[in-house]
């Protein structure tokens, strides 16, 4: 892939581009783009950008007296589009028209900050998410009458309640079946063919999830935190549109089926030395977990501030119906070594091995914005290690069958229990973030989610007029 303006002009030449989708993120995680003219770029629009955005039709941007931007390619993100024949695209940073400066609520804008922060404070960080999703054969919607109600009816060929007359998986028993019952299989490989072949993706694994309905999972290696960002755009969108010659629908939304697993994004995280030569998470002499002191002091500041990280990386209402008991998501604010049943993990896979020494923090989901998603966890990580933060002791039961009285007695509290309750958290313990997260970018995050909170709690759910019909 190119790195340079020259590589640009070079890789549009040789593969023939015609046109070129400008893409970059809004303010709750959605990609967008414009397409434009090959012919267009040259080596000063690679330089000054392209001014072709109206700020105000996007989430989060600007006002309409304000509205021009400027998008600017990020060389090293060019890539052909290989269901789209002439096609490129580019990821792109947002500016001010007017040459104003770097528009201070692009969501990328503030992962580079992040990693600005961290390298003049001695460190670089790794990520390695493992996004899940769902592959539906269709999904019918209907909110056009909301006087009468509204719902869904989601058809997936694996599913239960499907008529496809083939093989079915039942509820929480989807985990690695081999084919034909995974009858997706396929799909996903196809999928992470195009990453590796065209988005230069090193692929570690997919496979089938636990839910039933075409869950899946795709994990890719490991990488610093914009890149780690920008991949997490990459694979939603290249997974949507694979799926979409299928005649399928990829989901990334956190609970789209009552009585099964939700979609999570667990991430693991390191920190390292600023050269990347050292691991600072391990500790070979350490015997629980060879975790050291400076890793629990991560846990700490992850553990600390877990409650307002949920308004940002479990960022929807939808979220909350998966952070529930007995789904395999965590609820309880603890930390352990390979207990799955607890926010944060220190995977036990291998012994003596530097480089796999990381923690794993399992409350986000892909519906995050995973700029903002990562910047907070490191900023959280950063806080427990500037502050000595000790996390307490491991908890190595599984906590979803602790007493309430046992969970007082250990000090575990809960994530909230909704979108609402986690922005109040994030509202009251914000300051760990604002090295990093300018105040507008924050205020304009709270308020955007407090909107779609209100908008959802306006709807009368179809369960509420079995519940309470007869009241």
């Amino acid at each position: 892939m190119p790195s340079t303006a020259e590589d640009v002009l070079k890789f549009l030449k040789e593969n023939n581009i015609k046109w070129v989708d400008l893409q970059f993120t809004d303010v709750p995680g959605r990609l967008h783009h414009i397409t434009i003219p090959a012919s267009d770029f040259d080596l000063e629009s690679l330089k000054t950008g392209f001014g072709k955005l109206d700020g105000s039709s996007i989430r989060g941007f600007t006002s309409i007296y304000e509205s021009d931007m400027v998008l600017l390619p990020v060389p090293e993100t060019m890539t052909l589009v290989p269901w789209s024949p002439g096609v490129a695209r580019v990821l792109c940073k947002v500016f001010w028209g007017g040459g104003k400066g770097r528009f201070e609520r692009d969501p990328r804008f503030i992962a580079e900050e992040a990693e600005k922060y961290q390298a003049e404070q001695g460190y670089t960080s790794y990520y390695g998410p493992e996004l899940e999703f769902f592959m539906f054969d269709k999904v019918k919607l209907d909110v056009s009458t909301p006087q009468s109600g509204t719902g869904y009816k989601i058809h997936a060929r694996e599913a239960p309640w499907s008529d496809s007359g083939t093989f079915v998986i039942r509820f929480k028993e989807g985990y690695y079946p081999a084919p034909p019952v995974d009858q997706l299989m396929d799909v996903r490989v196809e999928i992470v063919d195009t990453l590796v072949k065209y988005f230069g993706y090193t692929i570690e694994a997919t496979h089938h999830e636990v839910a039933t309905a075409g869950q899946g999972e795709i994990d890719f290696r490991f990488s610093t935190l914009v890149d780690t960002a920008d991949k997490v755009q990459t694979l939603k969108y290249v997974a949507k549109n694979v799926a979409a010659k299928h005649g399928l629908v990829v989901t990334f939304m956190p609970k789209p089926i009552y009585g099964d697993n939700g979609t999570g994004m667990h991430t693991h995280l390191s920190l390292w030395t600023k050269d990347g030569k050292k691991n600072l998470m391990y500790d070979p002499n350490e015997e629980y977990a060879e975790i050291s002191q400076f890793g629990r002091y991560v846990i700490g500041g992850l553990l600390t501030h877990a409650r307002a990280l949920s308004a940002i990386v479990s960022p929807t209402v939808n979220s909350y119906r998966r952070l529930i008991p007995g789904f395999e998501a965590p609820v309880y604010i603890a930390w352990s070594k390979g207990n799955r049943s607890a926010v944060v993990r220190v995977p036990a896979y291998y012994k003596g091995m530097e480089k796999a020494k990381r923690i794993e923090y399992r409350p986000p989901d892909p519906s995050t914005n995973p700029y903002l998603a990562f910047a907070a966890l490191l900023m959280a990580a950063l806080d427990g290690v500037n502050k000595k933060i000790d996390p307490g002791d491991p908890v190595d039961e599984n906590i979803y069958h602790l007493t309430p009285e046992k969970r007082r007695q250990l000090g575990i509290k809960e994530l909230p229990r909704s979108l609402n309750e986690a922005l109040d958290e994030l509202e009251s313990d914000k300051e760990f973030l604002k090295p990093v997260f300018n105040s507008s970018l924050l205020d304009t995050y709270i308020d955007l989610k407090r909107d779609e909170a209100r908008s959802l709690q306006g709807y009368p759910h179809p369960m509420e007029l079995y519940y309470y019909l007869d009241s």
